[in-house]
């Protein structure tokens, strides 16, 4: 089990990595959506991380770091 969450950490970290990629992109851009656009990736840079931290939580929960 704690070696698939590990993979999905990878995979949110990727995803993660996407995203701020994505966001940074966006700032040199000056068309009239840019800034809804970057409002949009925020929230969904926050809501990656917000699930990346639940599985570092899962991964010490499984690893006995709360116990």
């Amino acid at each position: 089990m704690q070696i698939w969450l590990t993979y999905a950490l990878y995979g949110v970290i990727a995803i993660l990595f996407a995203v701020l990629a994505v966001g940074v992109t966006n700032l040199v851009r000056t068309d009239a959506n840019a800034r809804s656009r970057s409002n949009k990736l925020m929230r969904l840079r926050v809501a990656v991380q917000f699930a990346a931290v639940l599985i570092i939580v899962a991964i010490g929960f499984l690893a006995g770091a709360f116990g």
